[in-house]
């Protein structure tokens, strides 16, 4: 549960083939996308760990992306690319 006045953050994670889903990769970012927020002194609810798997980096239609987008559109990203390869699909579509 978030402090008054503590900001909140949104995390995303994504792995797009069978081998890392296997490895459990995503739970290995979730992880450490985790203690980032927690190092950083941000809180984080359920309804903002965004997680997609089996979906390619080169596809927009990805629905854990799609409701990050609704829920940050106007949210600087800190790394762009980890939302899709191409600069102009990095925005709103």
């Amino acid at each position: 549960m978030p402090v008054e006045g503590q900001p909140l953050a949104a995390i995303y994670a994504r792995v797009s083939s069978e081998k890392q889903e296997q490895e459990q990769t995503v739970a290995s970012q979730l992880e450490a996308l985790y203690q980032a927020v927690a190092m950083r002194g941000y809180a984080l609810t359920a309804e903002l760990v965004f997680v997609d798997e089996g979906y390619s980096g080169a596809r927009l239609d990805r629905p854990g992306l799609e409701r990050l987008r609704d829920v940050v559109a106007a949210v600087l990203v800190y790394a762009p690319d980890r939302l899709a390869r191409h600069y102009a699909y990095q925005g709103d579509h």
